[in-house]
């Protein structure tokens, strides 16, 4: 297909069985399933080189080709203006510091309010890439996860970025709170992750999962909680927040994989993105950006220091 995007996927161990729809979604950020789901039936994807069907259970092994055409701009998708600040800006690259709450693309629930949503108002000339939902998203971070995130203005930009986030040549530091007192003054939790075969709503640590690394670095420690700064090498679905909750300290506030009380109340996972370090598409050129924490979870940290 003239000027298609092409993406090949193999099939690890941990998803053999899986549909293929539900783990196109799953392995590639700009790919709803939904989305998925209509380039299987357009004939857009192959597995062993045979067009696929949606349903198709894939197994180890197997490669899966997906060729996604350009994308006409559909007259849905509402421009809102919502103050999100940004920290960087040029000709191929807007980094926002994304607000905890804010979705980053739409999806069923979440038609409005979302940064693409942002992109659209401020910038209306960015195309919309990859499926015409989500403009130039380069990477992922939870709805309340708040901080760094980055957006490609054209589709050129938004390959060399994603090839750096592929390859891990991308430096992305947080800042955690998590429960209890780590000793150590610093670590590194080599753990594998996929899908909780508990509750496939949720990721876990398993045996034959995808590989996965974090390091981390205590900050500050309090009488029950500790401040991380945490450096991920891959970038796993929910990848700090199981690798903490593995280690028996889940992030302070995480209604998923924490769900401990907290004597100070915290309205959201105490998970900020403060630091990235890239290369620029057109000069290639080293960017390092940073963020401070936002006022939520800095009213937390003075509380703890109130305490001594």
């Amino acid at each position: 297909m003239e000027d298609a995007v092409r993406i090949v996927l193999d099939v690890a161990a941990e998803e053999d069985g899986e549909r293929l729809d539900r783990l196109i979604a799953a392995r590639v950020a700009e790919i709803s399933r939904s989305y998925a789901q209509s380039l299987v039936k357009a004939g857009d994807v192959y597995v062993n080189g045979e067009p696929a069907r949606p349903a198709r259970r894939i197994h180890e092994g197997d490669t899966i080709e997906i060729l996604l055409p350009p994308v006409p701009e559909p007259d849905d998708l509402t421009p809102e203006y919502i103050p999100v600040p940004v920290i960087y800006e040029d000709d191929d690259v807007i980094i926002f510091d994304k607000p905890a709450g804010l979705v980053t693309h739409p999806a069923p629930g979440h038609e409005h309010g979302t940064l693409v949503n942002v992109v659209k108002a401020l910038r209306p000339d960015v195309p919309l890439l990859m499926g015409g939902k989500r403009p130039g998203i380069v990477h992922r971070l939870d709805k309340d996860t708040s901080g760094l995130i980055v957006v490609a203005k054209n589709e050129e930009a938004r390959r060399y970025l994603v090839q750096q986030w592929q390859q891990r040549d991308v430096v992305k530091r947080y800042i955690a709170l998590v429960h209890g007192v780590i000793r150590e003054n610093e670590g590194t939790i080599d753990a594998p992750i996929s899908r909780d075969p508990r509750n496939r709503k949720r990721m876990a640590v398993v045996p034959n999962g995808r590989p996965a690394v974090t390091h981390f670095r205590v900050l500050e420690r309090f009488r029950d909680a500790t401040l991380l700064n945490v450096q991920i090498e891959t970038g796993r679905t929910h990848q700090i927040r199981v690798h903490m909750l593995f280690i028996g300290h889940p992030i302070v506030g995480d209604q998923t994989y924490g769900k401990r009380p907290f004597r100070i109340p915290v309205a959201r996972q105490f998970l900020h993105a403060s630091y990235l370090k890239f290369s620029l598409p057109e000069s290639g050129r080293p960017i390092e950006v940073e963020t401070a924490l936002p006022a939520d979870l800095r009213e937390v940290l003075d509380r703890l220091r109130a305490e001594g």
